[in-house]
């Protein structure tokens, strides 16, 4: 046989190298990468830090002035923006929590993943176009339907516990055509039966339990005035644009529990709903925690909804049927108009500083929560 020539030391050198030839021109695209990233990260860093600084240093002549009556005008905004975040939260924690329990632990895998986008894509609406409609539309009409809107409240969740109660009670046949996993579907219908119901009994329950207009009993029985725009509207509309961000956190920390522990759980006896009390949500604790603190972080900084529903009242009122000025929309109202180094100039600088701040620890908080519950899970997914 003969043998294949040798090429020579040269010919070698002349042949290209293939990846070894590659290799240092990606490792300066790595490290150029890596560079801008790094730098844009810190200047992302700096920019907030500038942010804080500038605030606070503003805000100085605030601090040092000895005029009661600048805290005193200051307080009725605190009051609103705390009441418009505490009425969102009660009107978004139930649907997006409840939600984000039943798509990651109940719902098939086919219908989650057309499901879970459609509501995530809600966080897209922008909150002029929601303060609009909840300004313009619902605040409206629910001053002309105040007893059905209470009456709705009030009863679509009882329907939702009356549709439980009755889907157990069925017998096995039934419930085998009307499984829980599709309970999405077939309980439209229901609500919406629910919802005529309620529309058609809620002027016999004014008449016969009031005997006049519920606003003019409110107004003459009560004390209790009704204002068009008020913290029920901007609860409602705040609640909605709150809804897809606590969702979306809650239902990824929901997902990420080690199915092994639920099985664990299901062989040792217990069943799906006592899994989800007993495992599920004490591991997705954390991450459901801070879901919930990302969202009161929105609603607090949450401006147009507020501007646009609210009415801006500065009120230190309870009652859900009047209006309030949270600090958010004063700045936006007022800003332009004050002049720079006067007092009321300091005093919206100094309510940007408590929204910052505010923002600032709760984002931070519900960051680290975040990272510390998936670290967690890693581990017990490993050691599992």
């Amino acid at each position: 046989m003969t043998q294949p020539p040798r090429l020579s030391s040269s010919a070698l050198r002349t042949l290209p190298q293939g990846p070894r030839c590659q290799r240092p021109h990606r490792q300066r695209m790595d490290r150029l990468a890596t560079t801008v990233i790094t730098a844009g990260a810190f200047a992302v860093l700096a920019a907030i830090l500038a942010i804080g600084v500038f605030l606070l240093w503003e805000s100085l002549p605030m601090l040092v002035m000895d005029d009661m009556a600048l805290f005193n005008s200051l307080s009725p905004l605190v009051w609103g923006t705390l009441k418009a975040a505490l009425a969102a939260m009660l009107f978004a924690l139930p649907i997006a929590l409840g939600a984000a329990v039943y798509t990651a632990m109940y719902m098939p895998a086919r219908q989650r993943t057309r499901i879970k986008p459609l509501l995530e894509m809600m966080e897209a609406i922008p909150g002029v176009v929601i303060g609009f409609i909840a300004g313009l539309i619902l605040a409206p009409w629910v001053e002309r339907h105040l007893t059905s809107t209470l009456v709705l409240l009030i009863w679509l969740p009882a329907s939702a516990l009356l549709a439980g109660i009755l889907w157990h009670a069925l017998h096995k046949r039934w419930r085998q055509r009307l499984p829980f996993s599709s309970a999405a579907i077939w309980l439209i219908p229901w609500f919406a039966l629910m919802v005529i119901l309620a529309l058609w009994a809620a002027p016999l329950v004014e008449q016969y339990l009031l005997g006049e207009d519920l606003r003019r009993f409110l107004d003459l029985q009560l004390g209790i005035n009704y204002a068009t725009r008020n913290a029920m509207i901007v609860g409602a509309a705040m609640g909605f644009a709150v809804i897809p961000s606590v969702y979306a956190l809650a239902e990824d920390a929901l997902s990420d529990v080690p199915p092994a522990l639920l099985e664990g759980a299901q062989a040792l006896g217990a069943d799906r709903w006592q899994a989800l009390w007993k495992v599920a949500l004490p591991a997705a604790g954390p991450g459901i925690f801070s879901a919930v603190m990302i969202g009161a972080g929105r609603a607090v900084g949450e401006t147009m909804i507020v501007l646009m529903a609210s009415g801006n009242t500065a009120l230190l009122s309870a009652s859900p049927f009047e209006g309030m000025r949270s600090m958010a929309a004063a700045i936006a109202i007022e800003m332009p108009e004050a002049a720079p180094g006067s007092s009321t100039y300091h005093m919206l600088i100094f309510a940007a500083l408590l929204l910052f701040g505010f923002t600032f620890l709760v984002n931070t908080l519900a960051e680290t929560v975040r990272l510390r519950l998936r670290t967690r899970l890693k581990r017990m997914g490993g050691n599992a």
